[in-house]
């Protein structure tokens, strides 16, 4: 069952939106909701206002899964990840010594927002992100050289957002989008 909202006068942003249209598209491909409520929800949904607006289109769902964290850690060496790879909902990235790099470009990307958490002492990291994501980094915290990242000239809409927070010691990051 859904929990009422603390402030339901409170209003809603984007993310909270994408969750409860995201959760009306899970309870309908799990079979708890029909084609018609669904439509009908989505509607009530995509018109909300305030959270209390989102009470009834999220009514009588299943409680939300908990997210999970999946967790790569190294010691020392080199972290990397490309291809075809699953994308968890919450990553977190752990490395004393060595590199990293995140290619999500050809990887699996099944939610629209990921977070990843970067706790780096030495070394240098990279993140390939898909084409079309929005990349948000303003969490991350850096010891001693900024982060390079170089926006696409043109944005196009759909494309997953990826939250990037975390510490990162002596080294840089840096973020480019796939196909550039």
């Amino acid at each position: 069952m859904t929990p009422l909202p603390e402030n339901p006068q409170r209003p809603i942003g984007e993310d909270d939106r994408d969750t409860a249209v995201r959760r009306l598209q899970e309870a309908y491909a799990e079979g708890h909701i029909s084609h018609e409520e669904m439509d009908e929800r989505l509607h009530t949904a995509l018109t909300a206002k305030t959270h209390g607006d989102l009470v009834p289109a999220l009514a009588s769902l299943p409680a939300e899964k908990a997210a999970t964290t999946s967790t790569i850690a190294a010691a020392g060496g080199r972290i990397r990840r490309r291809g075809a790879w699953r994308v968890p909902r919450n990553l977190k990235v752990e490395s004393a010594f060595g590199r990293v790099h995140l290619d999500l470009s050809r990887a699996v990307v099944e939610h629209p927002v990921i977070d990843i958490e970067l706790q780096l002492g030495t070394g240098r990291a990279k993140i390939t992100v898909p084409r079309d994501a929005i990349v948000d980094f303003d969490n991350l915290h850096t010891g001693w050289k900024d982060t390079r990242y170089k926006p696409p000239r043109r944005s196009r809409a759909g494309g997953p957002t990826i939250r990037i927070s975390g510490t990162m010691g002596f080294g840089r990051l840096k973020i480019r989008h796939a196909g550039r």
